[in-house]
C-alpha cells in the first residue's frame, strides 16, 4: 500500500510531512501497557504504508525512546518526521534549563537535531514563556532545533510571540467536527502569518467511529482520550445530538465508501490553515492503517458539508464556552 501525492504536505522548505500524523499519545500510560517489540514492529507497518511523521512529547511515556530506537533500524532515518513537545512547570527560565530540557529530547530520540519542537506554557500570567522561547530560538540557531512551534496557545498570546520576533510554524490545538473554536480566530491569523495548524482530537478518542453509531451513551469509557473527549461532546450538546452527527457522518461515509472516522479526519484537513490531523497510534494493540488511508481517496462536496452543518448548527458555541484554543487547560 502507498499513499497518493495528495497525502503529504510541505510544512517547511526541509519538510515534506504526511497529512495524517501517527499520534504517540497512547503509549503514555494512560490507555494500558505497550509492549515495546511489538510498538517497534508497529510502526515499520505505519512507515512501510507511507505514514512517516509522528507526533510525540517528553511526557509521552517512552515515546522519544521508541523514536530513537526506530530511527537506529531505518536503514535510512530521514525518510520519518518526528515533533515533539517540551512542557515545562511554569517558573523562572535559563538557558541552561531549557538547554539541558532539549538535550534530554535529543539523546532520547538519537538525532542531532529536532525536526520541531512544540512549546507548551500551562500559565500565561507567567511571562517566562517567553524567555524559554528565546533560549529555544538561540538553540535553534545554533543547530539543536529545526523549526520552533506551539502546543495549545490561544490567538492572542501567539501574536504576543510573534511580536516579540520569534518564528513560529506551527501550533498544535484541539480540531474536530464537534470542537471548531480554531475557526473563530486563530485560523485566519495564522493564515496572515504563514503558521500553519495541526489538529489533535480530530476522532474524538475513536467516538467519530461506527463502533458508536446508534448506541447508548456509554456508561464507562476505557481510555484517558475517550474520557476527555466524551466531556467535550457534553459540553458541545450532549450524546442525542452526537448521535445525529454520527447519523450524518454515516450516510456521507456510505456516499464515498469510506468510515465515519475518515470523514470527521477529512472534515478538518479541508478547514483553512491545517497542515495536518494527528490520528492516536495504539502500536501494538490496534492499527487503523488501511483505514487511514482512505482519508486520501475522496473529497467532502458541498452536500456533505450541510448536513454536517444541519447538526453543528443547533450545537453550543464552545468558543464562548471554553474559550480559544487551549484555554481549557488554563480555566481559572
Amino acid at each position: 500500500m502507498s499513499l497518493p501525492e495528495s497525502s503529504y504536505f510541505q510544512f517547511t522548505p526541509d519538510l515534506k510531512i504526511c497529512r495524517v500524523l501517527n499520534g504517540m499519545w497512547q503509549v503514555s500510560g494512560a490507555h494500558g501497557a505497550i509492549d515495546r517489540t511489538k510498538a517497534i514492529g508497529a510502526m515499520s507497518d505505519y512507515v512501510n504504508a507511507g505514514f512517516t511523521t509522528w507526533d510525540l512529547a517528553d511526557h509521552y511515556g517512552s515515546a522519544e525512546d521508541f523514536i530513537g530506537e526506530f530511527r537506529r533500524q531505518l536503514p535510512d532515518p530521514t525518510q520519518i518526521q518526528a515533533f515533539t513537545k517540551w512542557v515545562p512547570r511554569p517558573g523562572k527560565m535559563t538557558r541552561r534549563i531549557v538547554e539541558d530540557n532539549i538535550d534530554i529530547s535529543l539523546r532520547r530520540m538519537g538525532v542531532p537535531t529536532l525536526d520541531l519542537m512544540q512549546f507548551h506554557w500551562w500559565e500565561y500570567r507567567d511571562s517566562n514563556y517567553l524567555e524559554a522561547l528565546k533560549y529555544m530560538t538561540e538553540l535553534q540557531q545554533e543547530g539543536k532545533i529545526k523549526h520552533l512551534a506551539l502546543t495549545n496557545f490561544d490567538t492572542e498570546h501567539l501574536k504576543i510571540i510573534l511580536d516579540h520576533g520569534i518564528k513560529i510554524v506551527s501550533n498544535q490545538v484541539q480540531f474536530s467536527i464537534v470542537d471548531q473554536r480554531p475557526l473563530v480566530a486563530m485560523a485566519e491569523f495564522c493564515q496572515q502569518n504563514d503558521i500553519h495548524l495541526l489538529a489533535y482530537g480530530t476522532v474524538c478518542g475513536g467516538l467519530f467511529s461506527d463502533r458508536y453509531l446508534n448506541q447508548p451513551e456509554p456508561a464507562k469509557l476505557t481510555t484517558a482520550s475517550q474520557r476527555k473527549y466524551k466531556n467535550m461532546i457534553d459540553a458541545w450538546g450532549g450524546w442525542t445530538l452526537f448521535q445525529q452527527l454520527l447519523e450524518q457522518l454515516a450516510a456521507i461515509a456510505q456516499k464515498h465508501s469510506v468510515s465515519i472516522s475518515n470523514i470527521a479526519v477529512r472534515y478538518v484537513l479541508d478547514q483553512p490553515s491545517v497542515a495536518g490531523a494527528i490520528v492516536g497510534a495504539r502500536l501494538g494493540i490496534s492499527e487503523h492503517i488501511q483505514d487511514n488511508a482512505k482519508v486520501f481517496s475522496f473529497a467532502l462536496d458541498e452536500e456533505d458539508d450541510r448536513m454536517i452543518r444541519e447538526v453543528t448548527e443547533r450545537s453550543r458555541n464552545l468558543y464562548e464556552a471554553i474559550g480559544d484554543c487551549g484555554d481549557e487547560y488554563r480555566r481559572y
